[in-house]
């Protein structure tokens, strides 16, 4: 696993080695943690208990079991699958994008951090953007997407597959979002080369 989005109250850890480039999430708010999508890692559940005391793991998409149950049993803390609100003394706000019979996801706004935490439905791992995004709209997405998440100006966008975004985040969220039908073309085609015959990719692994 790989540390990104260091932050002053929190981090992820990023699984380079699969295709789906997986990441998870620990923030901490007033001395509590909370976990979103857990992947598990040994030096990143240390880091957590850095933090604080750990609060509650989230799994924000109905896809992302990941290891969640384990790591919420592991650290004695409750596990919230899909929120419809807030968990109580939560310091985020659940944010609905998709409830379908196929997808449910929910993402989580942090307003005093100004920080949004999405799953699955905004990425920045390749197979995700076109060649002009920097944060690109999940693919079976692009049709409708989630214009929900233009209500907010975040200072921090913290995704369940890549790296954050941590500069002009507002501006790269409503630019994926305003263009993700347009750009369909093109991300297609960025697939296809990136890869198709001849093109390499790591292992790909669920969620």
């Amino acid at each position: 696993m790989k540390i990104v989005d260091e932050l002053p109250f929190g981090f992820g850890w990023l699984d380079e080695s699969s295709f789906m480039r997986r990441c998870s999430h620990a923030l901490a708010v007033d001395g509590s943690v909370w976990i979103f999508d857990a992947l598990a890692d040994e030096e990143a559940v240390e880091r957590v208990a850095g933090l604080g005391e750990p609060a509650g793991v989230v799994q924000l998409l109905n896809r992302h079991d990941r290891d969640n149950a384990a790591l919420a049993g592991r650290l004695g803390v409750p596990l919230h699958v899909l929120p419809e609100e807030s968990p109580r003394g939560a310091p985020f706000e659940v944010v609905p994008l998709v409830r379908n019979r196929l997808w449910g996801e929910v993402a989580a706004w942090f307003p005093a951090q100004r920080t949004l935490v999405v799953g699955e439905a905004l990425g920045t791992a390749q197979y995700y953007r076109a060649p002009e995004d920097r944060v690109g709209v999940a693919g079976l997405l692009r049709l409708t997407p989630p214009r929900t998440l233009l209500a907010f100006e975040p200072e921090h966008l913290l995704v369940g597959h890549g790296a954050g975004l941590h500069e002009n985040v507002s501006t790269a969220i409503r630019d994926a979002v305003e263009h993700s039908r347009s750009r369909i073309g093109s991300w297609l085609w960025a697939g296809i080369r990136a890869h198709g015959p001849g093109g390499t990719h790591p292992t790909r692994r669920a969620g």
